[in-house]
């Protein structure tokens, strides 16, 4: 997988290159230089995924053999493309008989290098080629000398590749010799490999053409999927820390885990096991009804799991009960952790804005946990990326309830504030409502994967305008709040 996107980037590679050279022929390498010093971080961040999309599409819709029948027209081409390089799961075709192992081989491909970054990707080509990142490389591919010092970036950025590597191919492994008896020994490789990857890159695409509806009855694979997303959803500064602190342990070292890793550790678990009980409750008696002692609780757990991050779907979503939606809607809203594969307002986000609410309550104006005090700044942060995304979200769900209901589809609001919170948050569960999008919804769509994976403040960072320094501030006035 690594080495067919090393290719593919070394061929884009040289044809961007050949064509910068004839657009800038009279330029200096001087002044090429100071164009790229100018390019800011979240404009190269927003760019090499925009790009990507844009090179899923055109592989989609050009190269031969991915399909077993007609090819994807432009529209769907770039539906498909977002959707597994905003590792969404969000799908128009059936991915399991419209597209042939070599289709299916490219969405995988589209899966890993969207789920790892394109700037983490490439970084690591350059590393591995034999040279030096840069400060500002290492800083875009990594981004913790303030949350985690003692890491390493270049440390963290090899085992990134590590980890999802090697946790893949554990998943694969272990899916495989659960299959073996079903699909046999040559059958069983190639789903054991896609849903691994699929479910560590919290992507939620399947080869099978009703998800993971038919494993419902397999706990031993819900269980393998469960841990895979989980593990591709905690973060890879988490997993970095938590392999440190073995590593320290094993030495009789000490070892701190920084605070963000305690708030991430400790967020994922109360939203694994708190709605757990929930979906339980909510659906014991509807789509969990007749199951037996073992498969209830497994496929209540698993809807708590795959509805914040992966998209994976052991129940049709279009029968689930009304609350059993929402709790879904909310859990999809928070998503997964920060530098992980998951999309979503993130678990950091979602604690620090109820920690902010608790200091509050309690007459603190520091918020503070475990001995430490969260700078101003990151609670700031916090919670404009909380107004930004219930913004955003709210515009799409406007949109596509509009859209859709004047094209004559179901009048049903929960139906497309389901579909849009899904995409925002790169979830891909939907009630339904996603082969039977219009033009205008599907782009709407897209639009709101897009700006859920990279961040909807990397988006409006990227696009902003560069503020300039005033020399004079206006007078306060304070405004009445609440």
């Amino acid at each position: 997988m690594l080495l067919a996107g090393f290719f593919m980037a070394r061929f884009f590679g040289r044809r961007m290159g050949s064509l910068v050279g004839k657009a800038l022929p009279r330029w200096s390498v001087t002044q090429r230089f100071s164009l790229w010093r100018q390019v800011s971080g979240p404009q190269l961040f927003v760019g090499s995924f925009l790009m990507l999309v844009g090179l899923g599409a055109m592989g989609l819709r050009w190269l031969p053999g991915l399909y077993t029948g007609e090819r994807l027209n432009w529209n769907d081409c770039f539906f498909t493309s977002a959707s597994a390089v905003c590792v969404t799961g969000l799908t128009v075709v059936d991915t399991a008989t419209y597209f042939s192992f070599a289709g299916q081989m490219f969405i995988l491909l589209l899966i890993q290098i969207g789920g790892l970054g394109m700037i983490t990707f490439t970084s690591l080509i350059i590393i591995t080629l034999g040279r030096r990142l840069s400060l500002r490389q290492e800083a875009l591919s990594t981004g913790t000398a303030d949350v985690a010092p003692h890491v390493k970036p270049a440390h963290l950025l090899r085992d990134v590749v590590r980890f999802t590597f090697a946790l893949e191919g554990a998943g694969a492994i272990a899916l495989y010799l659960l299959w073996i008896p079903r699909f046999g020994w040559d059958g069983a490789a190639w789903p054991a490999v896609f849903h691994s990857v699929s479910a560590f890159c919290n992507a939620g695409f399947s080869v099978f053409t009703d998800n993971a509806i038919h494993l419902r009855h397999e706990p031993g694979v819900m269980m393998v999927l469960m841990a895979m997303i989980v593990l591709g959803g905690i973060g890879f500064l988490t997993l970095e820390e938590l392999h440190l602190f073995r590593k320290a342990r094993r030495k009789n070292q000490r070892f701190r885990l920084s605070l963000h890793s305690r708030i991430v550790l400790v967020t994922t678990a109360l939203l694994i096991f708190l709605p757990w009980i929930m979906f339980f409750v909510l659906e014991g008696e509807n789509t969990l009804a007749g199951m037996g002692p073992v498969d209830k609780p497994v496929n209540a757990l698993f809807m708590s799991v795959t509805a914040r991050t992966a998209g994976f779907n052991a129940v049709d979503y279009g029968q689930v009960s009304v609350g059993g939606n929402f709790l879904t809607i909310l859990l999809m809203s928070i998503g997964g952790s920060p530098g992980s594969m998951a999309g979503g307002m993130k678990t950091t986000t979602f604690a620090l804005i109820g920690l902010v609410a608790w200091s509050r309550f309690r007459g603190r104006e520091i918020t503070s946990l475990a001995g430490r005090s969260v700078p101003e700044e990151t609670i700031q942060r916090a919670i404009g990326l909380f107004v930004m995304v219930f913004g955003v979200t709210t515009a799409g769900i406007l949109i596509l309830a509009t859209v859709e209901t004047e094209a004559g589809r179901p009048r049903d609001f929960l139906r497309y504030m389901f579909e849009a919170v899904s995409a925002f948050n790169t979830v891909g569960l939907t009630m339904g409502a996603t082969p039977e999008l219009t033009l205008t919804g599907r782009w709407t769509a897209i639009i709101l994967m897009f700006a859920g994976r990279v961040g909807p403040l990397a988006l409006a960072a990227a696009i902003a305008i560069r503020p300039v320094a005033g020399r004079f501030r206006y007078a306060y006035e304070d405004v009445v709040v609440g």
